[in-house]
């Protein structure tokens, strides 16, 4: 493996990644996949499902078009690996027990009417706002295991 290979494996699935969590997932699975039981379970696999094909997709193009050399038992320790870890971040209660084990349950909350000082309008509603910390350890959880997937994909 060489570093402009990793590079390139990295920004395809960072880029995939953006595209599947927010372009290609329905509103019903973002509505569901937090879902307790088959509901939601079914929701975050079909959300994963089609995130990986996403992924795929992407990268598939771009290393044929870049001669990159990887492997397919790498391709699918990489996406299977971020598959796993990304179904289990967004089943939501798993995330927000993580986020209160290590100390950042008030973090998780941000943005959110739980939070202890939450943002209000003038007339004491919830404010709009542009993402929650839930939102950004959801995503700071997804980046770190694209990395892994990046590494895995390009060095086995």
């Amino acid at each position: 493996m060489d570093a402009a290979t990793f590079a390139t494996v990295f920004v395809a699935l960072f880029v995939a990644h953006s595209v599947g969590d927010h372009w290609v997932q329905t509103s019903r699975q973002s509505a569901d996949k937090g879902k307790a039981g088959w509901t939601g379970r079914l929701a975050d696999a079909r959300h994963v499902a089609s995130l990986t094909a996403t992924k795929l997709a992407l990268l598939l193009p771009v290393a044929n078009l870049l001669g990159l050399d990887l492997s397919v038992i790498g391709l699918v320790a990489g996406l299977g690996v971020d598959a796993v870890t990304h179904w289990w971040a967004d089943r939501r209660s798993t995330l927000a027990r993580l986020a209160k084990a290590v100390g950042l349950a008030d973090f998780y909350a941000l943005g959110t009417g739980t939070h202890p000082v939450h943002p209000v309008n003038t007339e004491g509603k919830p404010a709009a706002h542009l993402g929650t910390g839930a939102y950004a350890l959801d995503q700071s959880f997804h980046h770190f295991w694209l990395l892994v997937a990046a590494l895995l994909i390009t060095t086995v």
